[in-house]
């Protein structure tokens, strides 16, 4: 029987196909929990220098599952306390901390919608690529719920500015590929069909580059989106660069660079 996530490794790349095409790949328990157990297994996986995310079918990611979670909820015995209801949120929630904590960037390709929780997940990735067609939401304030969930609150406005993130957050309205594009949300957009092959122009590159550098340049970003001060985050730069400068991948990358060839890394 297939899991709810596909997992193909290809030199040093892991395509990862949410795998539940049918119900839109609805997050599920099922879902829920291989979602947390890839990602917290990347932090030691050194063959795995960079992950695509991608959805099986004519959607990316439509969020919860909202049938299943009302069928649980009606077979239930006893209502869920509060802490059950916290636990069950921040198991989601886990997801996307995992997202940013593994040190591989992550590509996320966007076909068809990405609403709600899926809209989070691609929101987490470290860069965008939607179909044609592709749409995206917060969901959330629709539902009776809050607008912000799953960490949209602190990616939104950090990429597209807190206006247009207020707009989404609550309206919960639906922007499209092309305007998602305009505000710099996604990189790019493609035909559906030609999304594997974009992500390569992103992915190669990557895999050129030395696996520690790689890493550490996430790392980086990551504190320097939320650095104090031009200080800080320049000391983090320094102290990235003087490791990277003590690896054999420098060396390496130093000899490849005067002998006009492509560097040979080993995996960080």
């Amino acid at each position: 029987m297939s899991g709810p996530l596909r997992v193909e490794h290809r030199d040093g790349c892991d395509w990862v196909t949410l795998d539940r095409p049918d119900a839109l790949n609805a997050l599920n328990p099922d879902m829920i929990v291989a979602l947390n157990d890839y990602f917290d297994a990347l932090r030691t996986k050194r063959n795995v220098r960079v992950v695509v995310l991608r959805g099986a079918g004519r959607a990316f990611c439509a969020g919860l599952d909202i049938k299943d979670a009302m069928t649980r909820r009606e077979h239930k015995a006893t209502q869920s306390s509060v802490q059950d209801s916290l636990d069950s949120q921040r198991r989601i929630a886990d997801i996307v901390m995992k997202m940013r904590r593994c040190p591989q960037p992550i590509v996320a390709l966007i076909n068809g919608a990405a609403a709600g929780g899926g809209f989070a997940l691609a929101l987490a990735a470290d860069i965008r690529i939607a179909a044609k067609g592709a749409k995206m939401n917060c969901a959330f304030i629709k539902l009776g719920l809050g607008g912000c969930d799953i960490g949209v609150s602190y990616f939104l406005p950090r990429l597209v500015g807190v206006s247009i993130a207020s707009e989404l957050i609550l309206t919960g309205r639906f922007i499209d590929a092309e305007r998602a594009a305009a505000i710099g949300l996604v990189s790019e957009v493609v035909d559906a069909d030609s999304l594997d092959a974009a992500a390569l122009a992103y992915v190669e590159p990557m895999l050129a580059a030395s696996p520690t550098g790689l890493r550490l340049s996430k790392e980086c970003l990551n504190m320097s989106v939320d650095a104090g001060s031009l200080e800080a985050a320049i000391a983090m730069e320094d102290r990235n660069q003087v490791l990277c400068s003590r690896s054999d991948d420098f060396q390496e990358g130093l000899r490849a660079f005067v002998e006009k060839r492509k560097p040979v890394y080993r995996d960080a």
